[in-house]
């Protein structure tokens, strides 16, 4: 978690990741964000979200988006 939190902080280090609910229902990441967050969760993860995966319930929060990497982990 501390490395999805990291990869979060350097993007946005004025959000405390910890805490918030509502990233995309908010606006705080933008599609920009996004890719940005996908590439390095690929590089430091060794995981691939796909596009179907890219949704409000799984990148609303550091602790949901978490469990998805997770979850992908858990399939290779």
């Amino acid at each position: 978690m501390d490395d999805l939190l990291s990869i979060l902080s350097d993007l946005h280090p004025d959000v405390d990741f910890t805490t918030e609910e509502n990233l995309m229902d908010d606006g705080i990441l933008d599609s920009f964000d996004i890719v940005s967050i996908i590439s390095e969760i690929g590089d430091v993860f060794d995981v691939i979200i796909g596009a179907n995966e890219i949704t409000p319930e799984n990148f609303n929060s550091a602790e949901a988006l978490y469990a998805l990497i997770e979850k992908k982990m858990d399939e290779e």
